[in-house]
């Protein structure tokens, strides 16, 4: 708010502290590119205290984005800052460290050959975020179908794709940008992730793949990938059929390899053809960053990598990005070299061991019911018991708000819509210390509520699942 040339306030201007403004510089428009030029110093205060106003990243339990990087890291980002990821002729050691870390992943998940160089060895690209990656996953399975149908001489007309309900938005962004039919499988409060009898019952010879998530969302279950691959190969023996897989392991993927060793959800099933994963959320990188790798190169139809002559020379490409930042990449190769595999479980123990003391102290509270401990992916989700009680989740989520804490409340997706919970995920940096004052915070919300004499009133607008 600030004071135009007649003395009166106008919200189409911001006032700017007479303290660090010059004369002309005590209100600018906030809508329009200003007339004239102002001081550095000027422009940075102006952002930075705006910026006060957002909110406290330590308390925002509700975003599985990483909010934390060791100075060391922060050191790095800022030498790196400029660099072209696209542009491998003037970076190529930015080029090459990428190539380091498909390969570390693709060994990382165990692929069958994740450092050769032909066709049968595994191949992969960074992006912006996993959304990027799950695009160019779901581009290849759709490409692959339409060759192998069309060398059929049969029709191209209607793909479709096929998940649970409870998949996160990016699929359904994709099936619309890309005119793939979405196939949904409801989940249910007994079984919470796609099963193999509800996929089956969706597949047919359109399907160009099927999508199970590691680290769903809502709930953080891994579904369960080897019983699913088992059921199309299955499938394939009766039918023909030969549907692939990609595992959407936005969260999990990089916390399965180090918590489950042993668990079979990747390359180790050879119907997976590829996955990805957020460097930016459980690969502990600023946003955004994502990966996605393919067990073989066969599984990448030759026609999605272009080949370019750009500042000078020769440049496969695939991505649906062209210039984006490559700090990220050398982010995520730091983390790698830093961590280990060792470094990397210590740091999702932790998160894991505050999951499961969160999950055991509200279990305590008469007032919830703990859904999802940690067990998998370290998030906990609870929902409020029967009784009579004049306050819900979102009164609880408002009422937390008022101390800084982020906790979010949303319904659960189709078929189990009814059901509200709330959701605490334990990235990195959010510890038992942390999560004491949490539960102290939630505990006093919970007596503030119950001495409410009646319920507050509620906007009639339809609430929305939340993805993130």
């Amino acid at each position: 708010m600030s004071h135009n040339h007649r003395g009166e306030h106008s919200s189409d201007e911001i006032e700017v502290n007479p303290m660090f403004a010059r004369r002309g510089e005590q209100a600018i428009p906030k809508w329009r590119l200003p007339d004239d030029e102002m001081l550095p110093e000027t422009a940075y205060q102006i952002i930075h205290d705006e910026l006060l106003l957002d909110g406290n990243a330590r308390q925002n339990l509700a975003t599985f984005v990483t909010t934390w990087m060791e100075p060391a890291a922060k050191a790095l980002y800022i030498e790196s800052f400029d660099k072209n990821m696209i542009d491998k002729d003037e970076y190529p050691q930015t080029a090459a460290i990428e190539q380091r870390c498909i390969h570390m992943l693709a060994d990382l998940w165990n692929a069958p050959d994740p450092h050769g160089t032909d066709a049968s060895s595994a191949i992969g690209t960074s992006a912006i975020g996993s959304s990027e990656a799950c695009m160019l996953a779901g581009l290849a399975f759709k490409r692959r179908w339409q060759l192998a149908r069309r060398a059929a001489k049969k029709s191209t007309e209607s793909p479709n794709i096929v998940f649970s309900s409870s998949v996160q938005v990016v699929w359904e962004k994709f099936a619309n940008y890309f005119e793939v039919e979405p196939r949904y499988v409801p989940i249910t409060q007994e079984k919470p992730y796609l099963t193999p009898e509800g996929m089956l019952a969706v597949v047919d010879e359109n399907t160009i793949g099927v999508v199970p998530i590691l680290g769903v969302t809502y709930n953080g279950v891994y579904e369960p990938v080897k019983e699913l691959a088992e059921a199309l190969d299955d499938l394939e023996t009766r039918t023909g059929l030969d549907v692939p897989i990609h595992i959407d392991a936005a969260s999990g993927g990089f916390i399965a390899p180090f918590l489950d060793p042993h668990l079979e959800w990747d390359f180790r099933v050879p119907r997976v053809h590829s996955i990805n994963a957020s460097g930016h959320k459980f690969g502990l990188v600023y946003p955004g960053l994502g990966w996605v790798v393919w067990a073989k190169r066969d599984y990448v139809p030759e026609e999605l990598i272009f080949h370019v002559s750009y500042l000078g020379g020769d440049m496969p490409t695939l991505a649906l990005n062209f210039s984006r930042p490559g700090a990220q990449v050398l982010l995520q190769y730091y983390n790698f070299l830093r961590l280990g595999r060792e470094g990397y479980r210590r740091v999702m123990q932790a998160s894991k061991d505050a999951a499961g003391y969160l999950a055991a102290e509200l279990a305590k509270i008469d007032a919830f019911e703990v859904l999802t401990d940690g067990s998998d992916m370290p998030l906990v989700t609870w929902t409020t018991v029967a009784g009579d009680r004049n306050w819900d989740l979102h009164d609880l989520s408002a009422k937390l708000r008022e101390r800084g804490w982020q906790v979010p409340a949303y319904p659960m997706p189709a078929a189990m819509e009814n059901m509200t919970v709330m959701r605490v995920v334990f990235r990195n940096g959010v510890s038992i210390d942390l999560t004491r004052l949490l539960l102290d915070a939630v505990t006093s919300a919970v007596e503030v509520l119950d001495a409410r004499p009646a319920p507050t009133p509620k906007p009639e607008t339809k609430a929305t699942p939340f993805h993130h």
